[in-house]
Protein backbone atom coordinates (compact mmCIF):
# COMPACT_ATOMS: atom_id res chain seq x y z
CA UNK A 1 0.00 0.00 0.00
CA UNK A 2 1.86 3.27 -1.18
CA UNK A 3 0.35 6.68 0.03
CA UNK A 4 1.66 10.32 -2.13
CA UNK A 5 0.61 13.50 -2.19
CA UNK A 6 -2.82 12.25 -0.33
CA UNK A 7 -3.99 9.72 -2.39
CA UNK A 8 -4.03 6.05 -1.72
CA UNK A 9 -3.07 2.99 -3.97
CA UNK A 10 -3.43 -0.39 -3.07
CA UNK A 11 -0.71 -2.69 -4.57
CA UNK A 12 -0.92 -6.55 -5.36
CA UNK A 13 -0.03 -8.83 -1.91
CA UNK A 14 2.21 -11.71 -2.26
CA UNK A 15 0.13 -14.02 -3.29
CA UNK A 16 -2.15 -12.83 -5.47
CA UNK A 17 -0.15 -13.83 -8.66
CA UNK A 18 1.99 -16.36 -9.23
CA UNK A 19 4.42 -15.13 -12.05
CA UNK A 20 4.55 -18.28 -14.75
CA UNK A 21 1.38 -19.30 -13.41
CA UNK A 22 -0.89 -17.12 -13.58
CA UNK A 23 -4.42 -16.80 -11.74
CA UNK A 24 -6.12 -19.48 -9.49
CA UNK A 25 -8.07 -21.86 -11.16
CA UNK A 26 -11.49 -20.45 -9.78
CA UNK A 27 -10.55 -17.15 -10.90
CA UNK A 28 -9.49 -17.95 -14.18
CA UNK A 29 -13.16 -17.56 -15.89
CA UNK A 30 -13.09 -14.23 -14.73
CA UNK A 31 -9.55 -12.84 -15.93
CA UNK A 32 -10.44 -10.20 -18.30
CA UNK A 33 -9.49 -10.88 -22.37
CA UNK A 34 -5.46 -10.12 -23.02
CA UNK A 35 -4.92 -9.58 -26.77
CA UNK A 36 -1.16 -9.58 -27.77
CA UNK A 37 2.14 -11.30 -26.51
CA UNK A 38 3.37 -10.43 -22.94
CA UNK A 39 6.89 -8.96 -22.91
CA UNK A 40 9.56 -11.05 -21.72
CA UNK A 41 9.45 -11.19 -17.50
CA UNK A 42 13.89 -10.52 -18.06
CA UNK A 43 12.78 -7.08 -19.13
CA UNK A 44 12.46 -5.45 -15.63
CA UNK A 45 10.93 -1.94 -17.19
CA UNK A 46 8.72 -3.96 -19.64
CA UNK A 47 4.81 -2.99 -19.24
CA UNK A 48 3.11 -6.26 -17.63
CA UNK A 49 -0.06 -5.96 -16.90
CA UNK A 50 0.19 -8.45 -14.47
CA UNK A 51 2.84 -6.50 -12.58
CA UNK A 52 1.20 -3.16 -12.83
CA UNK A 53 -2.68 -4.13 -12.96
CA UNK A 54 -3.78 -7.87 -11.21
CA UNK A 55 -6.95 -8.69 -12.73
CA UNK A 56 -8.08 -9.77 -9.20
CA UNK A 57 -7.49 -6.57 -7.64
CA UNK A 58 -9.07 -3.28 -8.19
CA UNK A 59 -7.36 -0.13 -8.36
CA UNK A 60 -7.86 2.02 -5.46
CA UNK A 61 -6.94 6.02 -5.79
CA UNK A 62 -8.56 8.06 -2.72
CA UNK A 63 -12.29 6.92 -3.50
CA UNK A 64 -12.39 6.22 -6.40
CA UNK A 65 -12.16 2.57 -7.27
CA UNK A 66 -12.42 0.68 -10.69
CA UNK A 67 -11.69 -3.18 -12.27
CA UNK A 68 -9.20 -4.24 -14.67
CA UNK A 69 -11.45 -5.18 -18.29
CA UNK A 70 -9.59 -6.12 -21.41
CA UNK A 71 -6.15 -5.74 -22.40
CA UNK A 72 -3.84 -5.36 -25.31
CA UNK A 73 -0.28 -5.16 -25.72
CA UNK A 74 2.40 -5.23 -28.40
CA UNK A 75 5.53 -3.43 -29.56
CA UNK A 76 4.12 -2.02 -32.62
CA UNK A 77 2.73 1.44 -31.17
CA UNK A 78 1.02 2.29 -34.40
CA UNK A 79 -1.50 -0.35 -33.01
CA UNK A 80 -3.02 2.11 -30.50
CA UNK A 81 -3.86 5.09 -33.07
CA UNK A 82 -7.40 6.04 -34.12
CA UNK A 83 -6.20 6.77 -37.44
CA UNK A 84 -3.10 4.97 -38.10
CA UNK A 85 -2.48 6.88 -40.94
CA UNK A 86 -1.80 10.06 -39.41
CA UNK A 87 1.22 8.74 -37.14
CA UNK A 88 2.20 11.65 -33.96
CA UNK A 89 4.28 8.58 -32.56
CA UNK A 90 6.71 8.57 -35.96
CA UNK A 91 10.47 8.86 -35.48
CA UNK A 92 9.67 9.05 -31.55
CA UNK A 93 11.41 5.60 -31.32
CA UNK A 94 8.26 4.02 -28.91
CA UNK A 95 9.32 0.82 -28.13
CA UNK A 96 5.83 -0.70 -26.69
CA UNK A 97 2.41 -0.21 -25.61
CA UNK A 98 -0.07 -1.84 -22.71
CA UNK A 99 -3.33 -0.95 -23.50
CA UNK A 100 -6.26 -1.67 -20.57
CA UNK A 101 -9.71 -0.87 -20.31
CA UNK A 102 -11.17 -0.18 -16.88
CA UNK A 103 -14.90 -0.11 -15.34
CA UNK A 104 -15.84 2.13 -12.52
CA UNK A 105 -17.13 0.08 -9.73
CA UNK A 106 -19.11 3.33 -7.94
CA UNK A 107 -20.02 4.67 -10.85
CA UNK A 108 -21.23 4.06 -14.81
CA UNK A 109 -17.52 4.99 -15.81
CA UNK A 110 -16.10 3.52 -18.67
CA UNK A 111 -12.07 4.37 -19.20
CA UNK A 112 -8.75 3.18 -21.11
CA UNK A 113 -5.43 3.64 -20.24
CA UNK A 114 -2.34 3.60 -22.69
CA UNK A 115 1.08 3.47 -21.81
CA UNK A 116 3.89 4.09 -24.40
CA UNK A 117 7.85 3.07 -23.57
CA UNK A 118 10.40 5.00 -24.85
CA UNK A 119 14.58 4.82 -24.79
CA UNK A 120 14.80 8.03 -22.75
CA UNK A 121 12.97 10.90 -21.63
CA UNK A 122 13.47 13.40 -24.02
CA UNK A 123 11.98 10.95 -25.89
CA UNK A 124 9.17 10.57 -24.20
CA UNK A 125 8.66 13.94 -23.90
CA UNK A 126 8.69 14.36 -27.07
CA UNK A 127 5.91 12.00 -27.86
CA UNK A 128 3.68 13.67 -25.20
CA UNK A 129 3.75 16.87 -26.95
CA UNK A 130 2.82 15.54 -30.10
CA UNK A 131 -0.40 13.54 -28.76
CA UNK A 132 -1.42 16.67 -26.81
CA UNK A 133 -1.52 18.79 -30.48
CA UNK A 134 -3.52 15.77 -31.18
CA UNK A 135 -6.37 14.69 -28.86
CA UNK A 136 -8.30 11.46 -29.72
CA UNK A 137 -5.23 9.82 -31.45
CA UNK A 138 -4.75 7.49 -29.47
CA UNK A 139 -7.97 5.54 -29.72
CA UNK A 140 -10.21 4.45 -26.91
CA UNK A 141 -10.27 0.68 -26.22
CA UNK A 142 -13.93 -0.89 -24.68
CA UNK A 143 -13.87 -3.45 -21.98
CA UNK A 144 -13.64 -6.51 -24.50
CA UNK A 145 -10.62 -4.73 -26.42
CA UNK A 146 -12.35 -3.55 -29.32
CA UNK A 147 -12.00 0.23 -30.55
CA UNK A 148 -14.35 2.30 -29.25
CA UNK A 149 -16.56 4.52 -31.51
CA UNK A 150 -15.06 8.26 -32.45
CA UNK A 151 -16.70 10.81 -31.03
CA UNK A 152 -18.97 13.27 -33.37
CA UNK A 153 -17.23 16.74 -34.46
CA UNK A 154 -17.45 18.74 -31.57
CA UNK A 155 -19.08 16.16 -28.85
CA UNK A 156 -17.17 15.99 -25.61
CA UNK A 157 -17.14 12.49 -24.09
CA UNK A 158 -15.63 13.50 -20.74
CA UNK A 159 -12.97 15.95 -22.52
CA UNK A 160 -9.64 15.24 -23.75
CA UNK A 161 -7.67 12.79 -23.16
CA UNK A 162 -4.93 13.48 -20.01
CA UNK A 163 -1.20 12.77 -21.68
CA UNK A 164 1.76 12.55 -19.12
CA UNK A 165 4.88 12.14 -19.82
CA UNK A 166 6.86 10.16 -16.34
CA UNK A 167 10.42 9.10 -16.59
CA UNK A 168 10.88 7.35 -20.45
CA UNK A 169 7.16 6.65 -20.10
CA UNK A 170 4.18 8.08 -21.38
CA UNK A 171 0.65 7.65 -20.30
CA UNK A 172 -2.60 8.65 -22.12
CA UNK A 173 -6.18 8.42 -20.05
CA UNK A 174 -10.09 9.11 -20.87
CA UNK A 175 -13.05 8.22 -19.47
CA UNK A 176 -16.47 8.03 -21.03
CA UNK A 177 -20.02 6.96 -19.44
CA UNK A 178 -20.50 3.39 -19.26
CA UNK A 179 -22.91 2.47 -21.18
CA UNK A 180 -20.98 4.41 -23.92
CA UNK A 181 -23.19 7.51 -24.93
CA UNK A 182 -21.56 11.28 -25.32
CA UNK A 183 -21.05 12.85 -21.57
CA UNK A 184 -24.25 14.93 -21.14
CA UNK A 185 -22.13 18.55 -20.37
CA UNK A 186 -18.97 20.22 -21.71
CA UNK A 187 -16.72 20.19 -19.34
CA UNK A 188 -16.35 23.38 -16.85
CA UNK A 189 -12.63 24.15 -18.55
CA UNK A 190 -11.36 26.65 -15.68
CA UNK A 191 -10.13 26.98 -12.27
CA UNK A 192 -7.92 24.15 -10.59
CA UNK A 193 -8.79 20.87 -11.11
CA UNK A 194 -10.03 18.91 -7.80
CA UNK A 195 -8.24 16.32 -6.15
CA UNK A 196 -9.37 12.51 -7.09
CA UNK A 197 -11.25 11.44 -3.93
CA UNK A 198 -12.55 14.76 -3.16
CA UNK A 199 -16.44 15.27 -4.22
CA UNK A 200 -17.67 18.48 -4.48
CA UNK A 201 -19.91 19.28 -1.37
CA UNK A 202 -23.48 19.79 -1.17
CA UNK A 203 -24.87 17.90 -4.46
CA UNK A 204 -24.28 14.78 -6.13
CA UNK A 205 -21.04 14.96 -8.84
CA UNK A 206 -22.26 15.79 -12.61
CA UNK A 207 -21.16 13.06 -15.37
CA UNK A 208 -18.13 15.70 -16.39
CA UNK A 209 -16.89 15.72 -12.65
CA UNK A 210 -17.02 11.70 -12.46
CA UNK A 211 -15.66 11.21 -15.65
CA UNK A 212 -12.67 14.06 -14.87
CA UNK A 213 -11.99 12.13 -11.53
CA UNK A 214 -11.92 8.88 -13.29
CA UNK A 215 -9.55 9.67 -15.84
CA UNK A 216 -7.42 11.56 -13.42
CA UNK A 217 -7.47 9.07 -11.01
CA UNK A 218 -6.06 6.03 -13.33
CA UNK A 219 -3.66 8.61 -15.29
CA UNK A 220 -2.10 8.90 -11.52
CA UNK A 221 -1.84 5.39 -11.31
CA UNK A 222 -0.71 4.35 -14.33
CA UNK A 223 1.84 6.61 -13.55
CA UNK A 224 3.07 6.29 -10.38
CA UNK A 225 4.76 3.21 -11.10
CA UNK A 226 7.72 5.06 -12.74
CA UNK A 227 7.98 8.25 -11.29
CA UNK A 228 10.95 6.76 -9.78
CA UNK A 229 12.62 5.09 -12.81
Amino acid sequence: MVAAGGWLITRPMPGDYIPGLGPSTKDSSATPRVVGAPPPRTDPEALNVDNLFPAQRPVEVGAFKARRNGVRQGENCVEVLQDRGQDPLKDTGCQGYLTVSFSGQDHPVLSSVTLLRFPDQPSAARAADALRTKPGAVAFMLADTTTGPVQAPGAKQGGDPRVEAVGHYVTVTSSRPGDGRPAGSAPSGTGAPTTPGQPATGAAPSTEQTLDEATRALSYAAGSPFAWM
